[in-house]
């Protein structure tokens, strides 16, 4: 799924606690939106793995919530939903496609890294990939209450979010032709940094010489 879905998604639960207790809506929303982002940090080290955690993120939500609602502050709150939000990143993620170039071929089995399991969870691929129209769609689904309880500036970071969604569903598969191109022709010494998931496959050469 695509990093700006994940961040309405914790923006949905920030929306809920807002609700409740509206003091907290800035808090809640940056911790949502910083949450939501966190694990996709792991971008160029170690992805879905080095900072994303499906179990424990959920696990230190639990006592999180707990003494949130036992003593609300800006500290409590805002940690609580931050982790939720991570915690949702991070396992919602096995719902997307695999780790791999082209993750609309379905050729990966690797989803998310489980550090509580020892292992790769496979993907469900509900969203085939990041950038997919269904993808784009829960996005927009997802924006919905972000939009209607927060006011701005959230509302206006919002926005803008959903802008970036359209534009990257828009160019998601060309910007991998591009990228192909400009690894073809790449030295070794550009290639020995590039991720291993992100170098295409030597079929894929092949079909963008023809």
């Amino acid at each position: 799924m695509m990093a700006t879905t994940h961040v309405f998604a914790g923006l949905a639960i920030a929306a809920a606690v807002a609700v409740v207790a509206p003091q907290f809506a800035v808090v809640v929303a940056s911790a949502a939106i910083l949450g939501g982002l966190l694990p996709d940090f792991d971008l160029y080290a170690g992805h879905r793995k080095t900072l994303h955690f499906p179990v424990y993120y959920g696990a230190l939500a639990v006592p999180a919530s707990l003494i949130a609602v036992l003593v609300p502050t800006d500290v409590t709150v805002g940690l609580a939903v931050f982790l939720l939000a991570a915690g949702l990143h991070s396992a919602s993620d096995r719902f997307g496609g695999g780790l791999e170039l082209k993750p609309w071929r379905a050729t990966s089995q690797r989803a998310v890294y489980s550090h509580y399991h020892g292992r790769w969870l496979a993907p469900r691929r509900w969203i085939r990939y990041d950038g997919a129209p269904e993808d784009l769609l829960l996005a927009g689904v997802l924006s919905i209450p972000a939009l209607l309880v927060f006011e701005a500036p959230i509302r206006t970071v919002a926005l803008a979010l959903l802008a970036i969604s359209v534009g990257y569903t828009v160019v998601r598969k060309p910007l991998v032709s591009v990228a192909q191109r400009l690894l073809e022709r790449a030295p070794d010494t550009i290639l020995s940094i590039v991720p291993d998931r992100l170098l295409p496959l030597e079929d894929d050469f092949e079909q963008t010489a023809d």
